[in-house]
């Protein structure tokens, strides 16, 4: 699959969509549970927008245990990744997504000790 500037936009079209890609862009790889704990959303719906975010390609999966980890998708083109990149630095980091770095940072039971327990 070629991604279009249709299916990125697509894709970043929903406020959390693009906070959980930026979270994704800045991080590498985020479990489900990372991803829950930092944006302050149930399970259910942090799925579905990456479901969404999967399904347009944006993003992979890779299953360890019952976890779920998702990283940007290998295949992306170079421009992709600059507007990514464009957004987490025009946000800042006293910008919008700061809280959920801070948040996500603060974490207790990152991924490799108990996640997602």
């Amino acid at each position: 699959m070629t991604m279009t500037p249709d299916m990125l936009f697509a894709a970043l079209a929903h406020p959390l969509r693009v906070r959980a890609a930026i979270l994704i862009y800045r991080e590498g790889e985020l479990c489900v549970c990372e991803l829950t704990h930092a944006l302050g959303v149930s399970q259910p719906m942090i799925s579905r927008h990456l479901a969404q975010l999967r399904q347009l390609g944006l993003v992979s999966d890779r299953r360890q245990g019952l976890w779920v980890y998702y990283t940007l998708h290998e295949d992306l083109p170079a421009w992709t990744r600059q507007v990514l990149a464009a957004i987490a630095e025009g946000a800042g980091e006293s910008g919008p997504y700061a809280a959920d770095r801070a948040t996500l940072a603060a974490m207790a039971n990152r991924p490799g000790a108990a996640c997602c327990a």
